[in-house]
C-alpha cells in the first residue's frame, strides 16, 4: 500500500459461518457491485507480491482460512481496496458466543467517500451482520482510546469522549460496541437502541436509509468524521448521549 494513502476502513460484525456457508461470495460480490469498477481478483503472497486469482470465486467458496475468507484486494496501488474476513473467538458480548467479522479498506478519496455507504450496506448485508461502522483511520485510533481496560484508572478517553465497555461486559451481541461515521445497525441491533424514535432521531433519519433486510444505514455527518472540526465532535457526542447502551454504558 502507498505510504500516505488514507484510507476508510469498514468492519461488520455476524454470526459465526456453518458448513456450506454462502455469505462469503455474497460478500465478495456485494462489495464489488458497490464501489464503481472494482475487481478483486487478487491475493498478496508473504512477500506482498500480487497474486492473481484466475478462479477467485470458487477460492473463496472453498477456502475457510481462519474459519472465514482469504485476503482479496485489486491491482491499484494507488487507490488500494481490500476486503477480508475471520471467525473471532472473543464473542461481541457476555456469552462470548463466537463470530463472523470482515474487514474491508477503501481509499479515502472522491470516490472512496462517494462509494462507502454502498459499500457498508452491501457488505453488512451479504454477512447478514449485527452490526458494523466505516470510519476514517484516525478516527479508529481514538476509538481504540475509548475502551476501558482491567486495571485502566483512571481511565480518560480523548476529546471527551465516553469510556466504552469491552466486549464480555456488553450485555447482548446486538448492542453495537461504538459508533463511527457510517453506522450499520441490524434490525435486531436497532431494536436494542431504541432506534429509530421518531420525536428524537429527525436528525439522524435526515442521514439514514433503511436496507432491505429492515436494517439501517446511520451516517453521523455529511462528510467523513473529522475529530478536530468541532461540529463532527459535537454530533458523535451527541449521538453517545441518545444512544447510552452502545459500549455497554446504560445502566442495568
Amino acid at each position: 500500500m502507498a505510504a500516505t494513502q488514507k484510507s476508510l476502513l469498514l468492519s461488520v460484525y455476524a454470526p459465526a459461518l456453518v458448513g456450506d456457508d454462502g455469505r462469503p461470495l455474497a460478500i465478495v460480490h456485494g462489495m464489488e457491485r458497490a464501489v464503481p469498477g472494482l475487481r478483486l481478483g487478487w491475493t498478496t503472497s508473504e512477500k506482498d507480491d500480487l497474486i492473481a486469482l484466475p478462479h477467485r470465486d470458487e477460492w473463496v467458496a472453498t477456502d475457510r482460512t481462519d474459519n472465514g475468507f482469504p485476503f482479496l484486494c485489486n491491482d491499484d496501488e494507488n487507490r488500494v481496496v481490500t476486503l477480508t474476513g475471520w471467525e473471532n473467538a472473543r464473542g461481541l458480548a457476555a456469552d462470548m458466543t463466537p463470530h463472523f467479522e470482515v474487514h474491508a479498506r477503501l481509499p479515502h478519496d472522491e470516490a472512496g467517500v462517494s462509494a462507502a455507504a454502498d459499500a457498508l450496506e452491501a457488505v453488512a448485508e451479504g454477512a447478514r451482520a449485527i452490526w458494523g461502522h466505516m470510519d476514517p483511520d484516525e478516527v479508529a485510533e481514538t476509538v481504540a482510546q475509548q475502551f476501558r481496560h482491567p486495571g485502566d484508572e483512571p481511565h480518560i478517553p480523548p476529546k471527551g469522549l465516553p469510556a466504552l465497555k469491552l466486549s464480555w461486559d456488553i450485555p447482548a451481541p446486538e448492542i453495537p460496541h461504538y459508533l463511527g461515521w457510517l453506522n450499520y445497525w441490524s434490525a435486531a441491533a436497532a431494536r436494542a437502541i431504541g432506534f429509530p424514535d421518531p420525536a428524537r432521531d429527525a436528525e439522524l433519519l435526515s442521514r439514514s436509509r433503511r436496507t432491505a433486510t429492515g436494517g439501517w444505514v446511520v451516517r453521523l455527518t455529511d462528510a467523513p468524521l473529522d475529530l478536530d472540526n468541532p461540529a463532527h465532535l459535537d454530533a458523535l457526542k451527541r449521538a453517545y448521549e441518545r444512544f447510552p447502551e452502545i459500549g455497554g454504558r446504560a445502566a442495568p
